[in-house]
């Protein structure tokens, strides 16, 4: 895979809440995916390049359960924090302006769940024309199989299936 032009790139992580993180999940779990997007996040972050969070909040209730915030010393300050309250990450939530006000024409994609807000958020962004890349060992599912059939069917149609020692930042983009 070819370096990524850190000015024109973002890596944009969903839903890594203390809760979701905390869930019984395959192939792998939360607590790995974790540490993977904290190397990728530190990787964009030494490169100049921004970091997008992107949370869920449950619609219509007096409170959000438990975990419902990201995990502790995930979002850097500055970092912008997207509140989602459907799967995906760019109905009615401002994502789209955010990365157009950075520049950003080239997503990398990491979180959990694969099949859900990872696949819904990058369905949308293939529309609204952004290159994507999915960090394949920074994500997660409730089953290995739907991860499996998002990575092997629907991600490489939409994008590049990377793995996180596999995707570089570099200014010559």
């Amino acid at each position: 895979m070819p370096s990524l032009d850190p000015g024109r790139t973002a890596l944009l992580l969903v839903d890594l809440m203390e809760r979701i993180v905390a869930l019984p999940l395959a192939p792998r779990p939360g607590t790995d995916v974790l540490a993977a997007a904290g190397r990728l996040a530190a990787a964009f972050r030494a490169a100049g390049a921004p970091v997008v969070h992107l949370r869920v909040e449950r619609p219509g209730v007096p409170a959000q359960p438990p975990g419902s915030d990201l995990v502790p010393d995930l979002p850097r300050e500055g970092e912008p924090v997207v509140v989602k309250r459907t799967i995906g990450g760019f109905q009615d939530t401002g994502l789209h302006e955010v990365l157009s006000g950075l520049g950003v024409r080239t997503l990398v994609l990491a979180g959990i769940a694969t099949n859900l807000g990872v696949e819904s958020t990058a369905r949308a962004a293939a529309d609204l024309g952004y290159d994507l890349v999915f960090a394949e060992d920074a994500m997660t599912a409730l089953t290995a199989d739907e991860h499996r059939a998002s990575v092997d069917l629907d991600f490489p149609r939409l994008g590049t299936v990377a793995t996180v020692p596999g995707i570089t930042l570099d200014g010559r983009g």
